[in-house]
């Protein structure tokens, strides 16, 4: 047996053992897990809107020729 074989059936070995104890600790996705409880979503309150602008600068309304 040469050291790339072991590494293989410990590598196999450590797999094993890992994905047992990942199935043991915690089921992958929702498999064994209580739904979840349906909330209900309020509306967000209405913000006050300024009724205007502030105004930012002077506004030019006839360019001279």
């Amino acid at each position: 047996m040469n050291s790339q074989s072991f590494a293989g059936l410990l590598g196999a070995i450590v797999a094993s053992i890992v994905m047992v104890v990942a199935i043991a600790y915690g089921p992958i996705g929702q498999f064994g897990k209580p739904p979840k409880p349906a909330s209900l979503q309020q509306p967000a309150p209405a913000q006050s809107v300024p009724a205007a602008p502030a105004p930012r600068g002077p506004v030019i309304r006839e360019v001279p020729n």
